[in-house]
């Protein structure tokens, strides 16, 4: 039974968790923000909703308000999560590459000093 338990409360399961409820809550706000642009976008085009949108007799305006949908929903995920997390990623977390020697270049190093003197 504590092997259950210690699985329910690992770091990373709750970690998901959080995740998920948090990502539930952020779909319910994009979505209303997808109708909101939705509808400025409809107003545009004196149409409210580009559901009964045709082109060629083929009724495309489901597909329109899903691209509209997703394209938005991209730009959100992009500019609040993404180029946040990766600027707080690099401020917090540098990249190794910064310019000083690795283990094996001191090492070498090193070894190379000890060489001359000998």
């Amino acid at each position: 039974m504590s092997g259950f338990k210690n699985f329910l409360l690992r770091g990373n399961l709750v970690e998901t968790a959080v995740a998920l409820i948090m990502a539930l809550a952020f779909a319910a706000v994009v979505t209303t923000f997808t109708e909101v642009l939705t509808s400025f976008i409809g107003k545009i085009f004196d149409q409210p909703d580009f559901s009964n949108a045709k082109i060629a007799d083929v009724v495309v305006g489901d597909f329109i308000n899903a691209l509209i949908a997703f394209v938005i929903l991209a730009a959100i995920v992009y500019f609040l999560i993404v180029v946040p997390y990766t600027k707080a990623k690099e401020r917090f977390f540098p990249s190794e590459d910064s310019g000083a020697p690795t283990e094996i270049d001191l090492l070498t190093q090193i070894r190379d000093s000890l060489a001359t003197r000998a």
